[in-house]
């Protein structure tokens, strides 16, 4: 009953954790954006925020006057007009930006013209691309499944997407599931596979020219980061919270300074998987996006300046690209590698039994 009351108190303390730093990313700000004219200098710094934020409209490139992109629905709850929804499109006007239905866009935020609270539901661009990952995942996989289940690479050698998918199961099954959780890893497995595969997808389509940067989202990372959390939470037993909170083996001076470092690694474990998978993600793109800025930086210093440079800009930004492509298999390995150690830590006994009794002595 005690490892159970301590378990809800660390869900409840790590989801406030949770909504208070968060918050800052979901803040409206109601000043509104001055309108720039088409004299006004570049600025790569906003260019490239607004590449990594999220949007309303899936925007692809403009030519000229033209916008090519796709207005997304935008669904809205407010305590006194109830739910709205809408398409994106119905707050532009040719070039202005205006008002619909009582709210108004300012930047990629949506707000009340009133001052009232709005709740911001919608589908966004980040929203529409994890579920296109999603449906890329639950195909891919179910359509291997089938392929087993007719004895295609059992009784047979594996084809197609089974020769490509079978290695990195195997190398996850190998390197983080068996070594982190010892006999319970197939209680696991699942749930690692499911979180590799669910970074990996979304950080190779994020680098598509046009797609989003959905991994570098804080909001996408701190949702995996509480998942982790819950599974953590709930694998932990009374030996492991016996190790929190009266280390054994120890003066007692010293049990007082390593008791709160405990409790609190408790909350930093889910905390550096948050911080790193979305520190790593966007540092790529921002990269990227600052080579490709340094063409127009020097062509607004000089002509032949910027198409000089161009080769070399363009040659780098290859190069990190073909850089992020190996950074997203690793960052997906990372997550899913740290999250089998700390669930493995949360149910482990002594040095030798992960199942919390130790090993007979053979004499």
């Amino acid at each position: 009953m005690v490892t159970k009351g301590i378990k809800s108190l660390m869900v409840a303390a790590f989801s406030l954790f949770c909504l208070h730093i968060t918050s800052p990313v979901f803040a409206q700000d109601h000043t509104p954006v001055p309108h720039e004219s088409a004299e006004a200098k570049l600025d790569p710094a906003k260019i490239i925020l607004e590449h990594i934020q999220d949007a309303h409209e899936w925007h692809f490139f403009t030519l000229g006057d033209f916008h090519a992109s796709i207005p997304l629905p935008v669904i809205l709850y407010s305590p006194t007009k109830g739910f709205s929804v809408f398409l994106s499109s119905r707050f532009h006007q040719g070039h202005e930006i205006v008002p619909y239905q009582g709210y108004e866009m300012t930047g990629n935020k949506i707000v009340a013209t009133d001052g009232t609270t709005v709740y911001d539901i919608s589908i966004s661009k980040n929203v529409l691309q994890m579920m296109l990952a999603l449906l890329i995942l639950v195909l891919l996989m179910t359509s291997i499944a089938k392929k087993y289940k007719t004895g295609q690479g059992v009784t047979s050698a594996p084809k197609g997407w089974q020769n490509a998918m079978e290695p990195v199961i195997t190398f996850i099954r190998d390197e983080a599931a068996k070594p982190n959780l010892g006999p319970k890893w197939k209680k696991y497995f699942p749930y690692l596979l499911t979180v590799f595969f669910f970074i990996l997808i979304n950080c190779l389509v994020g680098l598509l020219p046009g797609s989003a940067n959905v991994t570098g989202n804080v909001a996408f990372t701190i949702v995996l980061g509480v998942i982790a959390f819950f599974i953590i939470l709930f694998s932990t037993n009374s030996h492991f919270w016996g190790h929190i909170f009266w280390p054994p083996g120890v003066p007692l001076f010293v049990k007082l300074i390593l008791i709160p470092i405990e409790f609190a690694s408790f909350f930093i474990k889910p905390a550096a998987l948050i911080i790193r998978l979305f520190a790593n993600m966007i540092a790529g793109h921002i990269i990227i996006l600052s080579f490709v800025s340094l063409i127009f930086i020097f062509g607004e210093m000089n002509f032949f300046a910027g198409w000089g440079f161009s080769p070399l800009s363009i040659a780098f930004t290859v190069f990190i690209y073909f850089i992020e492509i190996l950074v997203a298999f690793i960052q997906a390995f990372i997550f899913t590698n740290l999250a089998a150690v700390f669930i493995g830590q949360a149910f482990e006994g002594g040095h030798n039994d992960i199942d919390g009794h130790a090993d007979p002595v053979i004499l």
